[in-house]
């Protein structure tokens, strides 16, 4: 692919919304930037471009970005005289054209296979001085992104799409509207690239999909994720994690690969969504509370240190208190490590938006408090079994509150905090893998002192 050179010597500044998959893209566009000469500056007042990867799960993510956008017009010029909004990811997906409604200072608009794109429409919008709105989310991209140049946000860790889309058209979701349909890359291609990333010094990888439980189901007629983890757990890679796994698609067979690999952490999110049957019914999440429940049971039949965390929604239209309850005790018996709450969001487009819900936002708001305490709850207890043990932490660099302080996490993805040991250097640590003897357990991260050398 030729890249496009004019846009050399601009800086520029990238800013991510959403799940992994957008991390993954904007690691391509940075990747793509930077092999057209472009420079990145850690603020976007200091971007010539200044590009936003946008998720539309949630409504306030729509409120947020445009509140972003907007900022960029009382912003100072920046060092070209002449700065360049870009828009990508799903709202680009979702607004197309109507972006110059819902943002009106955006110059580029490009949609989640669009990616390759970026800069022509950068180009052709400077060429205009931002006089029109480039727009491009019909792109064909026949190839996954992963052809794409990448600037990996760290070193020792990289993710790995094995495919794109979603065909589950959940009753609240908006994926498989702005992300198409399934669609998986050749099983080799995925590996190939996984050794590759390991000879270049890469510790962890995520495998990314938005059903990996489905994978290869499109190319290979049945799902090959179980081989696919067992593959590449024979790459060299230290650690293999996933994300995003549906409850109705792991099998047992996937069970036991990821038991009998060890590169594979010993952590998985599951999302439940709610403990309710009937409105699982509703969500079309395809299975029962009692079937979620069964799979937990197997999972932790097979590998009993495992630890779980999920989504929940709260507010579901026409959730009851039963209804609730039944999410609160769902959590009690599986038995979370943690859990990512939310308040349901209505997505215009999706089957759940033409459900009128009579329930007041006040009782919705009681709900989700009772549920982030209980999480809360299950967050510490689980914490509090890793005290005084030593865990392995891969080291990604200091924390926010002290250059003294190295944070990592754990194999089943806990966050842990150590101070440097006297005489010793960050550099030392960043990207390896040292034991961690846990002297304190909080509610969301463990505190510990060093117990091994770096390897």
């Amino acid at each position: 692919m030729l890249l496009d050179r004019s846009l050399s010597g601009l800086t520029y500044h990238v800013r991510t919304f959403g799940c992994q998959m957008n991390f993954h893209d904007s690691e391509r566009v940075s990747g793509l930037l930077d092999s057209c000469g472009c420079l990145e500056v850690s603020e976007p007042e200091d971007a010539d471009i200044v590009v936003y990867m946008t998720c539309c799960v949630r409504e306030k993510a729509d409120t947020h970005l445009q509140g972003q956008i907007s900022s960029m017009v009382s912003a100072p010029a920046p060092p070209s005289g002449l700065r360049t909004v870009c828009v990508g990811g799903c709202i680009a997906q979702r607004e197309g054209e109507a972006m110059r409604s819902f943002a009106p200072n955006a110059d580029v608009v490009f949609g989640t296979q669009a990616v390759s794109e970026l800069p022509r429409l950068i180009e052709a919008s400077r060429a205009e001085k931002g006089e029109h709105l480039e727009v491009d989310v019909e792109e064909p991209y026949e190839s996954f992104s992963t052809d794409l140049p990448s600037h990996r946000a760290q070193k020792f860790h990289a993710w790995v799409p094995i495919m794109t889309g979603c065909n589950n058209f959940c009753s609240y979701c908006i994926v498989p509207y702005v992300r198409g349909r399934e669609r998986s890359r050749a099983f080799e291609e995925v590996v190939d690239e996984v050794r590759s990333l390991v000879a270049d010094g890469v510790r962890e990888v995520t495998l990314l999909g938005q059903n990996v439980n489905s994978y290869g189901r499109d190319l290979y007629s049945e799902p090959r994720f179980a081989e696919l983890l067992r593959a590449v757990g024979k790459t060299g890679i230290d650690r293999i994690r996933f994300t995003s796994s549906h409850p109705k698609d792991l099998t047992d067979e996937t069970i036991a690969a990821m038991a009998e690999t060890p590169a594979v952490m010993p952590q998985l999110h599951l999302a439940a969504q709610s403990g309710s049957t009937d409105v699982l019914r509703r969500m079309n999440r395809k299975y029962s509370r009692e079937e979620f429940l069964g799979l937990v049971s197997r999972i932790k039949k097979a590998m009993p240190d495992i630890a779980l965390s999920t989504d929940l929604i709260v507010g579901f239209p026409l959730e009851t208190e039963q209804d609730f309850e039944d999410t609160l005790s769902l959590v009690r018996e599986a038995g979370f490590s943690s859990a990512y709450t939310f308040i349901y969001s209505k997505r215009p487009g999706t089957p759940a938006a033409k459900i009128d819900d009579p329930t007041p936002r006040e009782v919705i708001r009681e709900r989700f408090d009772r549920l982030a305490k209980l999480v809360q709850e299950m967050s510490w207890q689980y914490n509090q079994a890793q005290a005084g043990r030593n865990v392995a932490v891969l080291v990604e660099g200091p924390s926010k509150k002290s250059a003294e302080v190295l944070v990592g996490h754990s194999p089943e993805n806990v966050t842990v905090h150590f101070p440097i040991p006297q005489g010793r250097s960050a550099s030392d640590y960043i990207g390896s893998i040292v034991d961690v003897h846990v002297d304190e357990a909080r509610t969301w991260y463990l505190r510990g002192t060093v117990a091994s050398e770096p390897r």
